[in-house]
């Protein structure tokens, strides 16, 4: 991967990353706001600027660090996550189903409407699949209604799957991932403390489900959902792209 291809791919990629996390953030603050928490807006959280989400580390430097070691194979990042007080929740149990869900819930409606515009303008001009499957060769620049509407294209697929990613991979149920906080909230309370408890060891039970891929966790279980819920929302693999 070359130094133009790397500064091409992070230009199509960074808004809808950045919209993805911090939408996603956002969606915990805003309804854990709604059942009596107002940390995250106190604290100024409830806002779309990108700037009081953005951690160094996990929105920028490791999702660029992937793309180069990876060469676009695997990129993940995050955004600082939303401060929430479960005890100031009208009912906690409950009320943490539904603050945890909004995250993931919220990237799949993005994704749903990323993925309506990329069929829509597809529609509107077929033509622009051609040069879309170029990439940013020349035939690319040859159809002035490409030189927009390609990129465009290009942010809309990108949207398609980091929402998708980002609410798949928060749906895997050990905390602290929201599914995680999903499944503390729906067990009973013996097995919901009993869940809760693996918390502190939640992230490294995770980095070892994805890349050690046990029982092909990743590759035959997780990732093939990826694919499928973006091949039904774009209407084609979308890697294929």
């Amino acid at each position: 991967m070359n130094l133009n291809h790397i500064v091409q791919q992070i230009s199509i990629s960074a808004i809808p990353i950045l919209l993805a996390v911090i939408f996603h953030e956002v969606a915990h603050g805003w309804v854990a706001n709604k059942r009596g928490d107002p940390t995250a807006r106190m604290m100024g959280r409830l806002t779309l600027n990108p700037l009081p989400h953005i951690d160094l580390v996990g929105t920028i430097l490791i999702p660029i660090f992937l793309l180069i070691a990876t060469k676009g194979g695997f990129v993940f990042g995050y955004a600082k996550p939303v401060p929430v007080n479960f005890m100031n929740l009208r009912r906690p149990k409950e009320d943490m189903i539904w603050v945890a869900g909004a995250g993931p819930a919220t990237n799949m409606l993005l994704a749903v409407a990323c993925g309506f515009l990329f069929r829509l303008i597809l529609m509107m001009n077929p033509g622009l699949v051609t040069p879309l499957r170029s990439g940013s060769g020349a035939s690319v620049w040859s159809e002035p209604a490409a030189v927009i509407l390609v990129p465009v294209l290009l942010m809309l697929l990108e949207g398609v799957k980091w929402n998708v990613v980002l609410a798949v991979f928060n749906m895997i149920p050990i905390p602290p991932l929201d599914g995680g906080r999903v499944m503390v909230g729906l067990l009973p309370a013996r097995q919901s403390a009993a869940w809760a408890s693996i918390e502190p060891f939640g992230f490294f039970i995770i980095i070892a489900l994805v890349f050690l891929d046990p029982f092909g966790f990743w590759s035959q279980i997780i990732s093939p959902i990826i694919i499928n819920i973006m091949m039904w929302i774009v209407g084609v693999n979308p890697f294929f792209f």
